[in-house]
This record gives structure tokens, C-alpha cells and sequence, in this order.
């Protein structure tokens, strides 16, 4: 037992392997509660693709109906990789990136200027910073997003026999599919050339060009297109905000009405016929 060695069976990538109690002692209980929150609701929307459920709250010791030693439930796990996660992050932002000039000394109105490998600039707060931790620490255990589910986890049937269709869901099911062979149509004839709706073309116009979305700062590059100013600034990002929810209230009515003229419209006037 001498030359054992036990670092072979130690993995190398364990998060926050090279933390310090000091980078531990910028993480506040408010912020394992949030992460926590997070890594729950993002753990269960993963689950709603999938048969088989891994958030089930399944404990392995209990104890007066406490779980002493922690629970299987895959959340639990995401959010202790989580907090570890962002303690690192925390760590290097607080070391590297410069706090942005609406930063506060609050904990809620902390923000810095986080340089993207392209050069870019964005605004990040401790918000951004837990959910790239819960994004990451999901990864690390088996749950993306990005990544559809394996056949067994995404078809019901590969566990239970499933019922024969209803007459009506069938019909829900024909007119769905006709919706969305004809998709591409239907944005056409409500968006149009866009110039009815300038803030989410020049959104969609970025967002082509983006290499990843979540950080392409979408809305301050089209805030500071549209009014000018510095890259980020809270409140051309609200008015730029502000904006385009009321165009994509326009929209989707156009989008609604575009949808029911060549879906519903054409079949009545078949039914006429």
C-alpha cells in the first residue's frame, strides 16, 4: 500500500480543484440559492424531453426522513458542480474584467465588461455568471440542452405501450404538420421586408452572423446600432427591449392571421368546393 497512488483515481477535471478559501468566500447564500433555483428548473426542462427522468428526488441513506448524505437527484449534483463552477468564474472576473460604469457596490448591481474571444465587449453580472455555471455544470452530468436525448429517452414507448391516437388529436396533428411544411411562407407574408418591425430585423440580422448566441449580445449591439452610445448601456438595452416586445406583439397577430388565411382558409374554401 506504500506506492499507491491515489491521484489515479482522483479525475482531473473535478470543478474548483484549484480554489482557495478566499475565492470561496465571495459565494453568499443568496447566491447557492439561486443557483440552486437555476440548476432545478433547468434539470426539469431537460426532463420534459425525456421518458425517463433523472430529477426524481431518490435518496440512497434516510434517516428520520432526512437524506444525511445527499440525494441521486441529478439537480442536487448540478448544483454543488455549480456553485464550484462559479466561484472560479467569480474569481477570474473579479481578477480580469473591469466592473462596468452602472457596476454598484451591491451585491444585485455588481456588472463588469467581459471581453468575448472575438473581441467583443458584453455586459455580465453575477446573474450571467450562475447561469453559465448551471449550463456548464449540467454538461458535466449527462443534461444539455443542445443535445437531443438518446432514442430510449425520447420515445415513450420503448417503456409503456401507448394508446391508439384520438380522432382529434389527429386532426391537431395533420393541421401542425401542414403549419410547418408552410413555415418558412407564413413569416414571409407577416414579416415581410421588416421595415415594420426594425428592431427585430436588425436582431436577426446579428444573430445570423453570431458564432454563439448566448453570447453575442444581441440586444446592446442592436441598442447601440439604434440609439448610439456605449456598448451595453442599461437603458438604450431597455428602451431596445422595451421596443422589440411590442413589435413581436405586432408580429405574431400578423403571424396568427397569415397562419389561419393559408392554413384554415384554404381548407375551407376546398370544403366550398
Amino acid at each position: 500500500m506504500s506506492g499507491w497512488n491515489f491521484g489515479k483515481d482522483v479525475p482531473s477535471n473535478i470543478p474548483g480543484a484549484n480554489l482557495t478559501p478566499e475565492d470561496m468566500a465571495h459565494v453568499t447564500a443568496e447566491d447557492w440559492e439561486d443557483l440552486r433555483k437555476l440548476a432545478r428548473g433547468y434539470c426539469r426542462t431537460v426532463d420534459s424531453t425525456r421518458s425517463r427522468k433523472r430529477m426524481d428526488g431518490s435518496v440512497t441513506i434516510v434517516k428520520g426522513g432526512y437524506a444525511p448524505y445527499g440525494t441521486d437527484d441529478v439537480s442536487d449534483d448540478v448544483t454543488q458542480d455549480a456553485v464550484l463552477l462559479f466561484a472560479q468564474r467569480l474569481r477570474d472576473v473579479l481578477g480580469k474584467c473591469a466592473p462596468a460604469p452602472e457596476s454598484g457596490t451591491t451585491r444585485e448591481t455588481q456588472a463588469w465588461v467581459y471581453v468575448r474571444r472575438d473581441g467583443g465587449e458584453m455586459i455580465i453580472t453575477r446573474t450571467t455568471l450562475h447561469r453559465w455555471a448551471v449550463r456548464d455544470a449540467a454538461a458535466r452530468n449527462g443534461y444539455r440542452l443542445d443535445v437531443p436525448p438518446d432514442e430510449i429517452d425520447a420515445t415513450p414507448g420503448a417503456q409503456l405501450m401507448r394508446g391508439l391516437p384520438h380522432a382529434e388529436n389527429a386532426t391537431r396533428a395533420a393541421v401542425a404538420f401542414c403549419v410547418s411544411q408552410h413555415s418558412a411562407e407564413i413569416f414571409r407574408a407577416a414579416f415581410a421586408d421588416g421595415k415594420d418591425f426594425p428592431v427585430l430585423r436588425d436582431a436577426l440580422t446579428v444573430a445570423t452572423q453570431a458564432e454563439d448566441l448566448g453570447r453575442a449580445g444581441i440586444l446592446s449591439q442592436v441598442a447601440q446600432a439604434q440609439h448610439g452610445g456605449a456598448y451595453g448601456s442599461r437603458r438604450a438595452v431597455i428602451r431596445t427591449r422595451d421596443a422589440a416586445r411590442t413589435e413581436w406583439r405586432e408580429l405574431s397577430e400578423r403571424l396568427d392571421d397569415a397562419r389561419n388565411a393559408m392554413v384554415y382558409g384554404s381548407t375551407q374554401s376546398s370544403a366550398n368546393d
